[in-house]
């Protein structure tokens, strides 16, 4: 009840988390609103939003309904997200986790690679990984994931080198527990708040890094997304300017919600704010 309050006593975090249930009930009534592969002719191409009353946002430039394409596009765009965000989470606090708590050598080795792949920018060495691997969903997805995780290991490493030598973990090795069972078991619940709120700040930027190669036609075409609507209305973008616009406009929503959340849990899970 307390963290509940604390998240709620910030507008901007309530504003999120109301946006952010606008794109989840979106995602969820997409295929009851229009069952219809969002991908299937639907009418003439490049109808403008409510010329129409069939097509309330118009249609792309094949003809294609582009409301249908933004509530199915809002399930694969959080899909991408919450997926590419667990897969660089559970990278990184493993690698953070090992790094922070056995320090000296184990840690230079972890962190050396680790800034061995924040050397290159996340989105150059993604297309690499996708020239390489496909442009399949799938593939996209595990390899934003693969992408992200530096920054969260880092985070994960700072806060081990912080606990582990608390009382609680010199207690632990007293008692004879093994190595594992005091990272994973007694360090790591108290070292992932900052962690989920960071996970946040991920996602985010899994769902733009998507959406990126999407524009650049390098993600999966054969997949309803925001970025492949963008992409597709580059060509127009002079004239029918709002192929473009609207899945843009569903991108900037649902980053700034999912960033909302993100700095609304931070200030709900921080301790000083708790205190007063």
């Amino acid at each position: 009840m307390d963290f509940l309050k604390h998240y709620l006593r910030s507008p901007p975090a309530v504003i999120g988390l109301l946006l952010l249930t606008v794109i989840l009930v979106m995602a969820a009534t997409a295929g009851w609103l229009y069952p219809r592969d969002p991908l299937s002719l639907a009418g003439r191409p490049l109808v403008w939003p409510f010329e129409n009353p069939r097509f309330l946002l118009g249609t792309d430039n094949s003809g294609r309904d582009i409301a249908a394409q933004i509530f199915h596009g809002a399930r694969i765009s959080l899909l991408i997200g919450l997926v590419a965000t667990s897969i660089a989470v559970a990278i990184g606090v493993v690698i953070g986790s090992v790094a922070g708590y056995y320090g000296g050598h184990v840690d230079n080795i972890l962190m050396r690679v680790t800034e061995a792949f924040q050397t290159l920018p996340n989105f150059l060495l993604l297309l690499v990984l996708v020239a390489v691997f496909g442009s399949t969903i799938t593939t996209v997805t595990i390899a934003i994931g693969v992408v992200s995780w530096p920054a969260p290991a880092r985070l994960t490493r700072a806060e081990f080198l912080s606990l582990r030598n608390r009382e609680f973990v010199q207690a632990g090795r007293t008692l004879g527990l093994k190595d594992i069972k005091l990272i994973f078991g007694e360090i790591l619940p108290n070292a992932l708040p900052p962690v989920i709120v960071y996970a946040s700040v991920v996602m985010a930027v899994a769902i733009l890094l998507e959406s990126s190669l999407a524009f650049l036609k390098l993600s999966d075409p054969n997949v309803a997304s925001w970025g492949n609507l963008i992409g597709l209305g580059r060509d127009v973008l002079r004239v029918q300017w709002y192929v473009s616009a609207i899945p843009g406009v569903a991108i900037l929503v649902t980053v700034l919600a999912v960033s909302l959340v993100g700095q609304g849990l931070n200030d709900a899970l921080n301790p000083r704010l708790k205190s007063r």
